[in-house]
């Protein structure tokens, strides 16, 4: 039998699987991915922690299945995007990653735009997520290491460089860095930083090949020398592909750590606070937020349950009784990328009276996840000009049936939860398998290896209901936005005079 190994290098664990040319998962490991260090806007991680798990779960399936590892005929690697690894240019890591949470580059963003204007259409997009601001931050506070920079990767670059010594990217996950390359009427956004082009690592398409694993690496990696490494792309590239959504008139929604939601159609569209993505002819618009599954976290920490099973204490709290008045949710902990890239807001529960409990809680953070979907929804169906069939639901989060359910309700729309537990992983599968010419196209690939498990209709009644509060979520977010931002200010100030 012959195997593919497919990765998935998530925001808090990284996912290693053999799976056959039928899409059946035929041994999968799992690791927690290191942990950054976070502090007051900063969010950092040494990526040769990553390569280090990637050895890691690949020693164990190779010790689970020792004659399957041997019989791998490539490698496909998916991982966390809005990630910057920075190598100098002997290849070697510089300094540590800057991760999606990372937002202290957000002063060096507002510099940046002024000083190019609106003569370009990437420079509305500079804020302080974009990895350009990040570059500019750089060269602002450690411009010698800026000046020694060879290259900048993604993460799943990085990682497909260890193991085959050669540099590249993929247009979908370096999409910002490719547009802020381009020369617009005079205005050049890489030499308004002194940054060379040569940043930039060559771009090859997902199921282009980078190269073969290279000898020398360590075990297990020495029993497949020679087998070829293919580029694919970013999480969430690989989890809509693994879902089957990479197909125009669809929805994905990806929730993990957190949440992506976009939609799929056959022409360039734009929409406010939305990204705009192409792959051949298929152009997604939508985007990655900055909160999800790791809000629930969140709450059960902040209840005291935490006993390591996300989902079994979620079901426990669900199982209550809801008090008859509503109770509104902004998820917005770790400030918000699509639709608002505003590192400066903030979080509240609104509503909150004596009787409200646990459930009351739980519901409310499902439900203020739902309503940012349902916004970023509703942009992307706007400029595409019509509504999505569906929305295909996957991640650790779709494994909930209320809050599939609760989805459906809040967006009016039917989400379907694939067959795959672990759509990134099929993702990469369905990447490898279509690069060795299993199959003539991603396309195809998709048709045959992607099923179904559940679709969850919405309720006519239930979304009438939760319009309501919809709208008082809006009003809710356009209040408070201002407040966030003065705490957020003077919390920046004090912890500024506590470094004095």
């Amino acid at each position: 039998m012959s195997v593919v190994l497919a990765c998935d290098l998530g925001g808090t664990s990284f996912r290693a699987a053999l799976i056959d040319a039928d899409g059946v998962t035929r041994a999968q490991a799992v690791i927690l991915g290191p942990s950054a260090i976070d502090r007051m806007g900063w969010s950092e991680i040494d990526a040769t922690e990553w390569w280090r798990i990637l050895v890691e779960a690949a020693g164990q399936l190779d010790e689970a299945e020792p004659d399957l590892f041997s019989a791998i005929e490539a490698v496909a690697i998916c991982g966390v995007t809005r990630t910057q690894v920075f190598l100098g240019r002997d290849g070697r890591q510089s300094r540590p990653a800057m991760t999606w949470k990372d937002t202290r580059s957000e002063a060096a963003a507002a510099r940046l735009r002024e000083k190019l204007g609106e003569g370009h259409p990437e420079s509305a997009r500079i804020n302080a997520f974009h990895p350009l601001a990040r570059l500019a931050w750089l060269r602002e506070e450690e411009e010698a290491c800026f000046r020694a920079l060879g290259c900048v990767l993604e993460p799943k670059d990085y990682l497909n460089f260890c193991l085959t010594g050669r540099q590249a990217g993929d247009p979908v996950s370096t999409a910002r860095l490719l547009a802020a390359k381009e020369v617009v009427g005079g205005i050049d956004p890489f030499a308004a930083i002194d940054l060379p082009a040569s940043i930039l690592p060559p771009t090859l398409e997902p199921c282009d090949r980078v190269g073969p694993v290279m000898p020398g690496l360590p075990a297990p990696f020495d029993r497949i020398v020679g087998v070829p490494v293919f580029c694919s792309s970013n999480d969430t590239w690989g989890a809509v592909t693994g879902l089957g959504a990479l197909r125009a008139g669809y929805a994905y929604n990806i929730s993990g750590t957190t949440e992506v939601l976009g939609a799929v159609g056959l022409e360039p569209v734009e929409a406010e606070g939305l990204l705009t993505v192409d792959w051949r002819g298929l152009w997604q618009i939508g985007g990655p937020s900055q909160n999800g599954a790791d809000t629930v976290s969140w709450l059960l920490a902040l209840l005291g349950r935490q006993s390591g099973d996300v989902g079994r204490e979620i079901d426990a709290l669900l199982a209550g009784s809801r008090h008859p008045q509503p109770l509104l949710f902004l998820p917005y902990l770790q400030g918000e990328r699509v639709p608002y890239w505003s590192p400066s807001l903030r979080g509240a529960f609104i509503g909150l009276n004596r009787q409200h409990g646990a459930t009351d809680l739980a519901y409310a953070v499902l439900e203020g996840v739902a309503f940012l979907n349902r916004i970023v929804l509703e942009r992307a169906e706007a400029a595409l000009g019509q509504p999505v069939a569906e929305i295909r639901f996957g991640g650790g989060a779709a494994a909930n049936p209320v809050w599939s359910q609760i989805k459906a309700d809040i967006c009016g729309r039917p989400v379907v939860v694939g067959a795959s537990k672990e759509p990134g992983l099929l993702g990469a599968a369905i990447v490898a398998w279509t690069g060795l010419g299993r199959f003539g196209s991603l396309a195809e690939a998709q048709e045959k290896l992607v099923a179904v498990a559940t679709r969850f209709e919405p309720d006519a009644a239930q979304h009438a209901g939760y319009d309501a509060l919809f709208a008082l979520y809006r009003r809710g977010e356009t209040a408070l936005a201002p407040i966030s931002a003065e705490l957020v200010a003077l919390g920046r100030a004090a912890s500024d005079r506590k470094a004095f």
